[in-house]
């Protein structure tokens, strides 16, 4: 059973991916939600709002963490942003997950938002690249010792992974793609 962060955002591409991979799913809106679920994804949607949402319970905050200890959560565009180290922005909840920072919305605004085919060039994935939607998309500025980097975008990092966590900057969910939610949750 995988958590879907459902306060705001894209949950509802990452059910029928997860549905789509034959895992079961539950939305999550509360603390109460986390109990039960063996991994959770944080959508993309938009990190202010996520993270004001998240703000008014800081036992949910608390729980997401706990949760990150011992099971492994898939975080797209504004996931990533939230599970981040800094976005240098302090209107944004950062829950230091992965030990990345970011810039947000650093493709531009949504005008600028484009699909492309990002690369995989983590060792272990046999799919060489998959196709992804980048909708005011951050950018990773800076990665901590044990963060490994499986996807990029021309020469620009767009997928990393500390542990069992990942973390994209983009959205393969909006193009049907179930690769990085086989490799986070299926054991």
């Amino acid at each position: 059973m995988v958590g879907v962060l459902a306060l705001q955002g894209n949950f509802a591409s990452h059910i029928h991916i997860l549905n789509q991979i034959g895992i079961s799913s539950k939305l999550v809106k509360t603390l109460e939600d986390l109990s039960g679920i063996n991994g959770l994804i944080i959508p993309g949607g938009e990190s202010t709002t996520m993270s004001n949402l998240l703000l008014r319970d800081q036992s949910f905050i608390d729980g997401i963490k706990s949760l990150s200890i011992d099971k492994p959560i898939l975080g797209t565009c504004a996931g990533l942003i939230l599970m981040s180290k800094n976005s240098f922005d302090k209107k944004v909840l950062n829950m230091n997950i992965i030990d990345i920072e970011v810039s947000r919305n650093a493709y531009g605004r949504q005008v600028h938002s484009f699909d492309d085919s990002i690369n995989l060039v983590h060792k272990n994935i046999k799919s060489k690249s998959m196709k992804a939607s980048f909708i005011r998309a951050p950018k990773i500025t800076s990665m901590g010792k044990n963060v490994k980097i499986i996807c990029k975008h021309d020469n620009e990092i767009v997928g990393v992974r500390e542990g069992m966590h990942i973390a994209i900057t983009c959205h393969p969910e909006l193009k049907h793609e179930t690769l990085l939610h086989e490799i986070c949750f299926k054991r």
